[in-house]
């Protein structure tokens, strides 16, 4: 797709798209159970900037906030060539149609490799920070989970160097390595969630006037098919939280999901079968007047009613920042995949 056709499509999304994207009012936990999963497909809204000099092949794994006017979106960029240095890049506009013709930042975390970012403001703290992980050769666990902090999210260039949470020796689960790790907390403690690509999603937690020191108590949350991209969510009016994550088995990336009841509880199923997802090939169609150019959905963040720790979403008014990809133009080689980053918003009955 060339520039101007993408600006097109992407204008088209705010003015069609962006309207009547909430879920009905009324009984939230109604949205939520009772709800037949069905959503439809922004045209692409983020692709890679134009560097002749630096390709990139691909814009994946996004996060986002709105603060003071503005959408603010970090994500993981991935060069055409090896090495992959896989960096996070940063970007902030006022509306989605903004969003591709945006200045874009490269962060200075620190050398070569950090990605998958998740962002949120720390309200005891009252500093933003951004969780990621990085690539650590010494470790006999190579990924390490790692942070970040600012008191101005609007400044690319006033993030701490990355530190580790575990910075002398690997975390307690050091019998399996892990990924996309995301951070959520209650009232009294922070949680890091995360997988481990053998279908285990790995719950640690420490007390929230610790963090982020102290996680320990590992354990596993949820067994099941699952892949990837774990992101856990406090539910607005309800006494439940949300964990969407990443499976694909058969090849075709799609999106689950489950309940509890507390963030060291059970999760149970509440859409867990590509044939029946949370959001993938079988639920999932162009905005009005659009092509589908994703029939993968992949590493994506639910958009959120607010920037806090809790990470609250409105069952009402759910919407999924996603990276995609039509299965036709996947290479075998993953690093090479061309991700871009759209927007599911309920899709209208009838």
């Amino acid at each position: 797709m060339n520039r101007r056709s993408f600006l097109m499509t992407a204008a088209a999304f705010s003015a069609v798209g962006a309207r009547d994207c909430g879920f009905a009012a009324g009984n939230p936990q109604s949205a939520i159970e009772n709800r037949k999963w069905a959503w439809e497909l922004s045209p692409q809204l983020i692709a890679p900037s134009e560097r002749p000099e630096d390709p990139y092949v691909s814009v994946k794994d996004p996060s986002v906030v709105f603060h003071e006017g503005k959408w603010h979106v970090f994500m993981t960029i991935r060069p055409t060539n090896p090495p992959p240095h896989t960096p996070t890049e940063y970007v902030c506009f006022d509306a989605w149609e903004n969003a591709n013709r945006s200045p874009r930042h490269l962060l200075k975390l620190r050398d070569r490799y950090f990605c998958a970012p998740q962002v949120f403001y720390f309200r005891p703290q009252k500093k933003w920070y951004l969780i990621y992980q990085v690539g650590e050769p010494t470790r006999r666990l190579k990924g390490q989970p790692a942070y970040s902090t600012t008191d101005n999210i609007a400044d690319p260039t006033s993030w701490t160097p990355a530190r580790l949470f575990f910075p002398n020796d690997d975390p307690p689960s050091r019998q399996v390595g892990g990924l996309d790790y995301w951070i959520i907390c209650d009232d009294q403690k922070a949680y890091l969630f995360y997988t481990s690509l053998n279908g285990k999603m790995w719950r640690m937690w420490t007390r929230l006037s610790d963090f982020p020191n102290g996680l320990d108590h590992c354990e596993v949350a949820l067994q099941a098919d699952i892949f990837e991209a774990s992101h856990t969510y406090r539910l607005k009016g309800m006494s439940k939280y949300l964990t969407v994550v990443e499976a694909g088995q058969s090849g075709r990336r799609y999106y689950k999901a489950y309940l509890a009841d507390r963030l060291d509880g059970a999760w149970t199923p509440l859409a867990d079968t590509e044939a029946k997802p949370f959001a993938g090939a079988a639920n999932v169609r162009p905005v009005q007047g659009g092509t589908l150019w994703a029939d993968n959905i992949s590493h994506g963040e639910l958009l959120r009613d607010g920037i806090d720790e809790t990470l609250t979403v409105d069952p009402g008014d759910l919407r999924f920042l996603i990276q995609g990809v039509l299965q036709r133009d996947k290479p075998q080689q993953y690093g090479l995949i061309p991700w871009r980053i759209g927007m599911l918003t309920p899709a209208k009955e009838g």
